[in-house]
């Protein structure tokens, strides 16, 4: 799980890497709408990704435990070319870490997060 500031934005981010949304849980207690959880995942994949938004207006620093999300792509110059559409550009240029292994790049969510793209061979 991680914490999102902006829902529609994070959407529109996980769905320009493939991702499809499943599901919105949204979390009452004492009959006030404290939190909204967004399920998202890769077509027939049973693992989710659970996106957090908080509707009491805190706001987040991300911290020195997180690292990064890691996220096959099957076509990275395709999947950088739909988060282009979006104004989300690469830290850097595609690389490779090692001789014949594969591309990778780093982007950044809506909310800061690193996100490693790495091409499936």
């Amino acid at each position: 799980m991680i914490r999102i500031t902006d829902s529609d934005r994070s959407r529109a981010f996980y769905e320009a890497l493939g991702m499809e949304f499943r599901r919105e849980l949204p979390i009452v207690r004492d009959g006030q709408l404290e939190a909204t959880n967004y399920f998202f995942a890769y077509p027939d994949q049973a693992e989710e990704l659970e996106l957090t938004f908080n509707h009491d207006g805190r706001t987040y620093e991300l911290g020195t435990a997180y690292g990064h999300i890691a996220v096959g792509v099957d076509d990275l110059e395709e999947t950088l070319a739909r988060l282009k559409e979006q104004g989300i550009e690469p830290e850097r240029e595609p690389y490779r870490v090692r001789e014949g292994g594969s591309r990778l790049c780093f982007v950044r969510d809506p909310d800061d997060y690193r996100i490693e793209l790495i091409e499936q061979t």
